[in-house]
């Protein structure tokens, strides 16, 4: 991984609001081969998931995530880096900042799925200290309309 180039102090955090759906859907977009659909950030934002924006100085759209409570357990629906961005710490700021919410909120683990395929969040993920805990099978859509298995992970905050 690159060496952190950002000075996270000086980074705009903050809740995702509606004005921001467009600017997020366009970076998850560009992101993910198979994205969430704009209802899909919709109905997360009218279920009051956690959600939140990370954004330079300027208003530059830099990454965001939403966070599922249920019970005792986070649920890390989404969270995503501008590709032009990445390797540089702010993945890892995101997660940083989900286990810090899903800890205010009581939960005692955070729970994500990730695709085989995507060797990079996975890396990222076991770095963190993500442990595999089972797969589901033909979990997300794939190319040529075929499935593709997903791998899941907790975190215990």
């Amino acid at each position: 991984m690159t060496t952190p180039v950002w000075d996270l102090a000086r980074l705009q955090y903050e809740p995702m609001q509606r004005a921001d759906l467009a600017e997020v859907y366009a970076l998850e977009q560009r992101v993910y081969p198979h994205p969430w659909s704009m209802a899909n950030f919709e109905d997360s934002l009218n279920s009051q998931y956690e959600a939140w924006v990370l954004r330079e100085r300027d208003g530059t759209l830099l990454g965001y995530f939403l966070l599922m409570a249920v019970v005792d357990e986070a649920h890390l629906l989404n969270v995503a880096v501008a590709a032009e961005r990445q390797g540089q710490g702010l993945g890892r700021f995101l997660l940083n900042q989900s286990v810090a919410c899903a800890r205010g909120l009581g939960m005692e683990s955070v729970l994500l799925e990730v695709r085989p395929s995507n060797t990079r969040a996975l890396e990222i993920y076991e770095r963190y200290g993500f442990k595999q805990i089972g797969r589901r099978r033909g979990y997300y859509p794939a190319a040529n309309q075929q499935r593709e298995d997903a791998i899941v992970m907790r975190f215990q905050v």
